[in-house]
């Protein structure tokens, strides 16, 4: 099943999702050197900058591509149910499944194998609990050496898509169709996916499954915190948020986040959406090739690094170096 796209502004893709990690250390060492991502930022929590806030992408951190978190030591674990994003998917080329099985595998991480809409997926979860699949599109992979980190022909591409559990579909449906511009793309039972518009952009789909026995999910250490979707810039996210208001969705705001500007809502089903700037970018306070190697604060905070410092644990057991890739 098919439904046009509307007259109005699409949506450009899924810019970055936030979940809660527990110790900051094994958060950097898995999507560092299981997944091969890049530490693009450190930098803190703006409601609480005793913590981290810690951003992983692609090598230039393009929207797209960035899975962020919120690292508690001691958070107790959440609970993955309705009303949340319950999981995220990366994209790998086509062919690169059994390399992926067989890397996680090496790296004692359970997997699970299913077909989805005719593409191979591998489920898994981080050390933390946090749900993550690989979904096996794009192009496909060339032969190359599989031992260190990813190899090129077989690395992470960036997002491939969300999937959030709801009881109902029909007011967030709604939203997504009326007032995003996304459009129902294909259904398979409970689950259906949802198409943004944009050919040069990663994270297009954005997938719903409906259980309307499913618990309403708790956050904590292992769930996703929030999704935020692409806008261009400060204009159209203006134009974003009058329209959402107008629409009748409690839209914040916008908050300057130094990365890009946001702004915010809960959908009808309870999932938390940000719209997100793609400027100014991760480079307007380090160069391109030294990101995420130095912690660097928002302004309010800079005047307290001393003691943010001397309170937030090392990221890596050798604080001068990453760590070395198994």
């Amino acid at each position: 099943m098919v439904i046009e796209m509307n007259s109005r502004k699409t949506i450009q893709g899924i810019h970055h999702i936030t979940a809660i990690a527990g110790s900051a250390g094994e958060n950097v060492a898995f999507y560092e050197n299981v997944l091969g991502l890049r530490l693009v930022k450190q930098t803190v929590n703006f409601d609480d900058p005793f913590t981290y806030h810690l951003y992983f992408g692609d090598q230039q951190g393009n929207p797209g591509t960035i899975l962020t978190f919120f690292p508690w030591q001691a958070m107790s674990p959440g609970r993955n149910g309705a009303g949340m994003v319950t999981a995220t998917a990366f994209e790998i080329p086509v062919g690169s499944a059994t390399y992926w099985q067989e890397r996680l595998l090496h790296h004692s991480i359970a997997t699970r194998s299913e077909q989805r809409f005719g593409e191979e997926v591998i489920r898994f979860s981080d050390p933390h609990g946090l749900p993550l699949e690989l979904i096996a599109a794009g192009q496909p992979a060339a032969v190359a050496n599989t031992s260190g980190n990813p190899a090129p022909d077989y690395s992470i591409k960036g997002f491939h898509s969300a999937t959030a559990t709801l009881t109902s579909l029909k007011g967030t449906s709604a939203l997504l169709m009326n007032s995003l511009g996304m459009e129902l793309h294909v259904q398979d039972g409970r689950r259906y996916r949802f198409s943004m518009k944009n050919d040069t952009s990663r994270g297009l789909f954005y997938d719903l499954v409906i259980d309307p026995k499913a618990a309403k999910g708790r956050q904590g250490s292992g769930t996703v915190h929030h999704i935020a979707f692409r806008t261009r810039d400060d204009e159209e996210q203006l134009l974003w948020q009058r329209s959402l208001l107008e629409d009748g969705y409690p839209v914040t705001e916008v908050r300057n986040r130094k990365y890009f500007k946001s702004i915010y809502f809960h959908e009808p089903g309870g999932v938390l959406f940000e719209l997100a700037t793609d400027p100014p970018g991760f480079a307007v306070d380090e160069p391109p090739e030294h990101l995420g190697r130095a912690l660097q604060l928002p302004d309010d905070y800079e005047h307290m690094r001393s003691e943010i410092e001397n309170n937030l644990p090392p990221l890596r057991e050798d604080a001068a170096s990453p760590l070395t890739a198994s």
